[in-house]
């Protein structure tokens, strides 16, 4: 991500605001006032914008409607439009308060991307119009969530990609600061929807971070905090609604000592399907000959469990986001058929829940205390799935939400 731009004198600051920062023209004015203030605080300003409210959500409403399978182009060229209005909307408010802006999609500030639709990933960043536009004294408003690949198409960077594109310019543009503003207060050591004692972090490594986001925690897209921890750019987390510190995400170093030793946060995701291949013949190269047509499909396998082999026989099982479990079936059905496995089975109506963090590490009881207050909430444990800092379970979607409490609860995570 080189950027050919003469530095800046003004120190940069990238903001990215969420969607329900900016729900309403209210909401929007609220927040070109905070930009003002950094503006007039020193600052050369890029907000990265949202789209408002539920617009996405409308959006693939009506797609759904004109459509049984809308194409993944037009989808991407129709849920860009979303940040398309923000962008303007958030300039317009910015002049009306005296502050010069210039509004730009993503392209126009220079991001570039792969050919994915839908979830397209950030090749480069080109930010040279963004660096001019802010040696001219103007904020940069950017359109989020988008970039534009090969031959000038459109594409979107999936659900949180706002986070990423925030992230990818800050990089480019060797910003002194990134800020993601939100709905809260900055990372909990669980939802605070869910649990009312979730306490606030003040810091958390990249590492955890990166887990609970995949893990399924919204407050941050995990290809952000990729893109952070490879650059060594720390992202400081807090809401768009007050002035609090919010949290910082940083290197394992810098996170705060006395939090070493335990488990950081409770990260859950709802909308998961178990894939069972029945009667796989175990030789060598099945297990790719199952999961490559899953990859070029663009579809992720998470947890993925394999049962010991009886008289070279088999079981494979794994999860996916529910939205992608009819195309994985589909697939593995004609899989199946190749490798000569007797069934597949679906299931849907899961989730998983993970405790994280980096106290895991040589602490043996974090898996028993677990699986032991799992148990005693009367909740089974369909998979299971470890690393060095996070372990999973897969279970029935109607519990999660006592389980993400009990646990929070067992790990004395509360304020």
């Amino acid at each position: 991500m080189a950027l050919e731009a003469e530095p800046l004198a003004a120190p940069i600051l990238v903001q990215k605001y969420g969607g329900t920062s900016l729900g309403s023209v209210a909401r929007i004015k609220r927040a070109a006032k905070r930009i003002a203030q950094n503006q007039r605080a020193g600052y050369a300003v890029v907000a990265v914008v949202s789209a408002m409210g539920d617009t996405t959500d409308r959006l693939l409403d009506m797609a759904s409607r004109v459509s049984r399978e809308p194409q993944a182009r037009e989808l991407d060229l129709l849920l860009s439009t979303g940040e398309g209005v923000s962008a303007p909307l958030m300039s317009m408010a910015l002049h009306d308060l005296g502050v010069p802006a210039v509004s730009l999609l993503g392209f126009q500030a220079g991001i570039r991307t792969d050919r994915r639709h839908a979830r397209a990933r950030i090749v480069d960043v080109m930010p040279e119009r963004v660096a001019r536009e802010l040696s001219a004294g103007r904020v940069v408003v950017v359109a989020g969530f988008q970039g534009v690949g090969d031959e000038m198409e459109v594409t979107t960077l999936g659900r949180g990609g706002s986070d990423t594109t925030a992230v990818a310019l800050a990089v480019g543009l060797k910003a002194r600061a990134c800020e993601i503003l939100t709905d809260v207060r900055g990372i909990y050591t669980a939802d605070p929807r869910l649990v009312g004692g979730a306490r606030l972090l003040a810091r958390i490594a990249y590492a955890e971070m990166l887990e609970l986001a995949s893990a399924g925690a919204r407050v941050m897209h995990p290809r952000a905090v990729e893109i952070a921890e490879a650059y060594g750019l720390a992202l400081h987390v807090r809401s768009s609604f007050d002035f609090e510190e919010g949290t910082i995400i940083c290197p394992e170093e810098e996170a705060v000592m006395e939090e070493r030793n335990r488990v950081r946060g409770i990260a859950h995701e709802e909308h998961v399907a178990r894939l069972s291949l029945v009667g796989v013949p175990d030789r060598p190269g099945i297990a790719a000959s199952i999961f490559t047509p899953l990859a070029e499909a663009d579809i992720a396998a998470d947890v993925i469990v394999q049962t010991a082999s009886h008289e070279g026989i088999t079981d494979i099982s794994f999860t996916v986001a529910s939205a992608d479990g009819k195309r994985a079936q589909l697939i593995l059905d004609g899989v199946a058929a190749e490798i000569g496995a007797r069934m597949v089975l679906p299931q849907n109506g899961l989730a998983k829940v993970a405790v994280i963090g980096t106290g895991i590490r040589g602490q043996p009881g974090v898996a028993a205390t677990m699986f032991r207050t799992l148990a005693e909430r009367g909740i089974n444990i369909e998979m299971v799935s470890t690393s060095e800092i996070r372990i999973t379970c897969i279970i029935k979607a109607e519990q999660v939400q006592a389980a993400v409490r009990a646990l929070h609860e067992a790990f004395r995570l509360a304020g």
